[in-house]
């Protein structure tokens, strides 16, 4: 499914070569982050903790959030690249490279916290030993969307900072001077193998289903149970 995890990879590495292109102008830098948030913000909301129910208000608030911050960052930075005179032309073209990253993971966390912000103020389902409901905690969700939100920053880190480093180094093949047709494929499977390996690390920081100490949690959930440690779904 293109909104699960099990579909992030081969739905988000064309993105993430759109995003890692070259000379980007001012239009395709919008386009491609505002296509990357879309995607983000459906990710979001499919791999959420559904104990609560979403409205789409919600949903809304959280794309409109977080497509904003990432055109806001990605546009800025662009441009005081371009108007940095001491940088030589190659130079310039390498940092422009990076420049997805700070604005995806700062819109990535946007998305997050938006998206999910019910969750904050409803709280989470947290369950005991034999899965029982103990209660609703909004310390719980706390925790959740701060372990979500710290994975979101780490993922992209992979895709969008080793491509670059490689691709520089790539370019300067005599193969690859000579056949520049062969430099986007090539850029395609870079990205795709760097896809491939920040997933599952991001992802397993934290495990979906996270135990936290019923002392930190609301008193009347510790009174609630008789258990020391209870757990939540963090969501992914």
């Amino acid at each position: 499914m293109p909104f699960r995890m099990s579909g992030f990879i081969p739905f988000g590495t064309p993105v993430v070569v759109g995003l890692l292109l070259p000379n980007q102008t001012l239009l395709s830098t919008v386009f491609w982050q505002w296509l990357n948030q879309s995607h983000n913000a459906c990710v979001n909301y499919c791999n959420r903790n559904a104990s609560k129910p979403a409205p789409a208000s919600k949903f809304l608030q959280g794309y409109l959030g977080a497509v904003t911050s990432a055109v806001s960052i990605a546009v800025g930075l662009n441009v005081l690249i371009q108007r940095a005179n001491r940088f030589s032309p190659t130079t310039r073209l390498l940092v422009q490279r990076f420049v997805p990253f700070p604005a995806v993971a700062s819109a990535n966390v946007c998305n997050v916290v938006l998206m999910r912000h019910s969750e904050l103020s409803e709280g989470i389902s947290v369950l005991d030993d034999s899965g029982s409901v103990v209660g609703t905690s909004r310390v719980a969700a706390r925790h959740a969307l701060l372990e979500t939100a710290l994975t979101r920053v780490v993922l992209p880190m992979p895709i969008l900072v080793l491509p670059p480093l490689i691709m520089a180094g790539l370019e300067k093949l005599p193969v690859l001077q000579r056949h520049r047709r062969l430099v986007l494929p090539v850029h395609s499977l870079v990205c795709l193998a760097a896809f491939s390996l920040a997933l599952p690390l991001a992802i397993s920081l934290f495990p979906q289903m996270s135990q936290i100490d019923v002392n930190q949690l609301e008193p009347e959930i510790a009174m609630a149970t008789e258990c020391k440690i209870l757990t939540y779904n963090k969501g992914l």
